[in-house]
């Protein structure tokens, strides 16, 4: 049993955030003050939606950085069309026009890199640059505060599941980390026991193969440039709820951290290996690494060197592992008596 946890990328990744957390609790132990596990929780959910998207297209063999621009594309476009229509309805259309529209954005990248074979990082390079122009152009480059969101938006910035009395005050646990623990029960349970997910997998490890097998390549790469789409236009929405501020600049520059994340999970740059629970954690300890490093002390300029770290990190445990595997093979082999 021990013998197989120690096979499983998750393990470390665990270890090393259990390692990390006490160091930094035993610190300075506010830490472990409920109010600062519900911010990590908060700030976590962000990272966590958009790692969902990255996740199944790094399965699938690509690599997407256009999800921040969907995701503010989308989210400043549907608070522009509800501010101008005075709206005072639920909460719940603004998240879907604004999955909508991050879904129809996805499904553009999966068309380019579909039809045209185009590599992926080429692809979404350009569409980030194309998104982010076209809502400047076309939709507007104003600023919304607090003041000026829709009632809805605002009142969902401060709900909370349940609120809990601390020394410095009320703190509660934000709805948007059960809508992250749903989504990440849909990629999960898709990866892990259906087609569409073999075929995920299938896709990074062997395109041709996949082929062959009879997997529809195209339709597959559409399914996951839409979704991961339509992840980024829920967690724009949510960046715009968060913040109470709909700013068409926000999280620019955030994709390396979210691609870190997955790939510190274990998901590969080269396809075809990535797990859910892997990339939460990782999620968890770049959202710790991140934002903890005050209650230490340490200057916010080593943030990109905690990142740049984690990356290296994320991709020397698996080629560790798989030197394990290898000399034990050979070993096993070694022990093998000839017969003649």
């Amino acid at each position: 049993m021990f013998r197989q946890l120690f096979r499983k990328h998750e393990f470390f990744i665990a270890i090393i955030l259990i390692v990390i957390s006490l160091t930094i609790g035993l610190i300075n132990p506010r830490f472990f003050s409920l109010a600062n596990v519900f911010s990590l929780l908060r700030r976590a959910t962000i990272m966590g939606i958009f790692s969902m998207g990255v996740l199944i297209v790094l399965i699938s063999g690509g690599i997407d950085v256009s999800f921040t621009g969907i995701a503010i594309f989308s989210m400043y476009t549907t608070v522009s069309i509800l501010v101008a229509r005075d709206f005072q309805g639920s909460i719940f259309l603004p998240f879907i026009i604004s999955g909508l529209l991050g879904l129809i954005l996805g499904l553009i990248n999966g068309v380019i890199i579909g039809v045209f074979k185009l590599p992926t990082l080429i692809v979404t390079l350009g569409t980030l640059s194309l998104y982010r122009g076209a809502m400047l152009f076309f939709v507007g480059s104003n600023y919304y505060n607090q003041a000026e969101l829709p009632v809805a938006i605002k009142e969902f910035a401060r709900a909370s599941v349940f609120t809990v009395e601390t020394s410095s005050g009320k703190t509660g646990l934000h709805p948007t980390f059960f809508i992250l623990a749903f989504l990440g029960f849909i990629v999960w349970y898709v990866l892990k026991y259906t087609m569409l997910g073999r075929s995920f997998y299938a896709m990074g490890g062997d395109r041709e193969s996949a082929e062959r097998a009879g997997f529809n390549i195209l339709r597959t790469q559409l399914i996951i440039y839409g979704f991961a789409g339509l992840l980024s236009g829920i967690g724009g929405m949510i960046v715009g709820a968060l913040f109470r501020q709909a700013n068409p600049f926000s999280i620019v520059g955030t994709e390396l951290d979210i691609i870190a994340a997955a790939v510190l999970g274990g998901a590969s740059i080269a396809g075809g290996r990535g797990s859910v629970i892997g990339t939460l954690l990782g999620v968890v300890l770049i959202t710790i690494a991140k934002n903890s490093l005050v209650l230490l002390g340490i200057p916010s300029e080593w943030q990109r060197v905690i990142v740049g770290f984690f990356i290296l990190l994320g991709t020397a445990i698996p080629m560790v592992q798989s030197l394990v595997v290898q000399r034990r093979l050979a070993m096993q082999r070694d022990e093998i008596p000839v017969t003649s």
